[in-house]
């Protein structure tokens, strides 16, 4: 069956831990008013419907891409792989546009988590606090004491391998599966760090060293960034899609919501949703947008309406700004000895010095940063536009290839209100206007990335690196529709519930209020945790 056609439909959606494997799946009708309808089936939309089903509710989970069968539609490929990014067309601008794509996206059930790097770190504690412990950014409407229980709760549901003694952060609990050993790249990145005094560690991360489940221990094939074929990757489709669907949940791929439905009364009513190349209405009682920090806040706006002119959620003005990323200057170089860094997991070690460390710079804001493994085809591509080589010389240094490392920071930046997400004119196939996203570094912002070149040039030079070079890049998107504590400066409350529509929720990185300095999928998945939780006691106390 075509990847691309409707695969969860008649009572049943893939078991992905068999080849043409099915599991019964419930169905829900068009009439059917669901307790939650949720867009989005990645970290914050399928870890919610995983909380909210398991909790007794109603739960629809509405897909744009398509259903993976990792053990049949994944390959060794990195051009096959692409398939696994959010590519519709949109529009960039600022003085530093973000390329979107893979690196920021994904399209399929599981999301962006699907392709992401697995790396599971949680915020530092003040970073809840921003504003008021380190005089930056925004404070944050919950704290780390309140997240810290769903922090332990994601981590085993995503069966961590990290190291006995993680030498960052507060104590917690052991993560639940040994760390995973670290490859020749990783222990460049820990030479360096012994011979410039400072720690490093194996990195948490959401791929299994052990079995688990129906998950085979990683076998260290590299395509991390590309879709895990076994499924040892602890990925939303993995570990929270099939929990959802056994405890009730429908998953609905292939269809793409284009608006939400808001009655005379001022709440939302439904979605119109197209599948199969018709447009259908989906009522519910409650709608959370899970779309990540570019197609949550679009549909918000593309769901404007006579009571809402501004777009849903939005009487503040804030929805689409204070859009953030992770800023990723790469530090490059190359080394006598083999490294081969395509074996194992690309990011394999880490250091957090610069989280947790905030004297010694001429800036605020922090990053970790990590030991890198791109495949050969991400390889040159990095050189080729980092350094403009072509044809011979890059043939030249690709055969470079396996005497290289390298290390590439997660460089947070400032939340500000000109860098945001807002509506172009044009359209897209389905007939709704695309998103704009607008982004430019602030002057802080260029003076953390200068830092953490620096910082990375002489650790990588202490580990005996030579022919050193930089590149620029960024990662994760964030905010664009904060949490906050008040109507007037944030988009929803602590719970992800609107201010404006009490039955209308967000779940996902769009919530940032600040980005830290670290991965954010595991913060994501936290908070959903904890949203679920809430909504379940809200309920159980009239309150929804």
């Amino acid at each position: 069956m075509n990847a691309e056609t409707p695969r969860a439909e008649k009572g049943r959606a893939p078991d992905i831990f068999e080849r043409g494997g099915w599991m019964t799946m419930r169905e829900f009708g068009l009439d059917e008013e669901v307790d939650f309808a949720i867009v989005g089936s990645g970290a914050g939309g399928a870890t919610l419907a995983c909380k909210l089903a398991e909790s007794g509710f109603s739960v629809l989970v509405l897909e744009a891409g398509p259903f993976w069968r990792p053990l049949e539609d994944f390959a060794s490929d990195e051009l096959e792989q692409q398939k696994l990014y959010w590519t519709d067309e949109r529009i960039i601008g600022g003085d530093n546009p973000i390329a979107l794509g893979g690196n920021n996206s994904g399209r399929g059930v599981g999301g962006s988590t699907v392709h992401f790097s697995m790396v599971s770190l949680r915020f530092r504690p003040e970073w809840f606090q921003c504003r008021s412990l380190l005089g930056y950014g925004f404070d944050w409407p919950i704290t780390y004491e309140e997240i810290a229980p769903f922090y332990d709760e994601a981590e085993a549901a995503l069966r961590i391998s990290g190291p006995v003694n993680y030498p960052w952060g507060p104590k917690r609990k052991r993560y639940p599966y040994r760390e995973h050993e670290v490859s020749a790249s990783g222990l460049v990145l820990a030479r360096g760090a012994e011979r410039l005094g400072v720690a490093w560690a194996a990195t948490p991360l959401a791929t299994v060293s052990a079995p688990a489940g129906k998950s085979p221990p990683c076998v260290y094939r590299g395509f991390c960034n590309f879709g895990c074929s076994t499924n040892a990757k602890q990925s939303a489709l993995v570990a929270w899609i099939p929990r959802a669907i056994r405890a009730g949940a429908e998953v609905r791929d292939m269809a793409m919501v284009g608006r939400i439905e808001t009655g005379a009364h001022g709440r939302v009513t439904g979605l119109h949703v197209q599948r199969r190349g018709r447009w259908h209405f989906q009522r519910a009682k409650n709608v959370v947008v899970a779309g990540y920090a570019i197609e949550t806040p679009r549909l918000l706006l593309n769901s404007a309406c006579p009571q809402f002119p501004q777009g849903l959620a939005n009487s503040s003005g804030l929805v689409g700004t204070h859009l953030t990323t992770h800023a990723g200057p790469g530090v490059w170089a190359t080394f006598d000895e083999e490294i081969r860094w395509y074996k194992g997991p690309p990011n394999i070690a880490v250091c957090e010095h610069w989280n947790y460390t905030d004297e010694g710079k001429d800036c605020h804001g922090a990053y970790a940063f990590m030991s890198q493994g791109p495949l050969p085809r991400a390889w040159a591509q990095n050189v080729a536009t980092a350094r403009y080589l072509w044809g011979d010389a890059l043939r030249h240094e690709m055969m470079k290839y396996n005497h290289m490392a390298g290390l590439v920071p997660v460089a947070e930046t400032e939340p500000r209100l000109q860098n945001r997400v807002e509506l172009a004119d044009e359209t897209d196939q389905y007939g709704l206007r695309i998103p704009r996203v607008i982004f430019s570094y602030s002057d802080n912002d260029q003076r953390l990335q200068r830092h953490a070149v620096d910082f990375m040039w002489q650790m990588l030079e202490a580990a005996g690196g030579r022919d050193l070079w930089t590149s620029d890049d960024t990662s994760h998107i964030l905010g664009t529709c904060r949490m906050g504590s008040s109507p007037e400066s944030s988009v929803v409350n602590a719970d992800g519930r609107s201010w404006d529509i009490p039955n209308l929720w967000i779940c996902d990185g769009s919530l940032f209020p600040t980005c830290g300095g670290v991965n954010p999928s595991l913060t994501i998945q936290a908070l959903a945790l904890r949203i679920g939780a809430r909504i379940r006691e809200m309920a159980g106390r009239g309150e929804l």
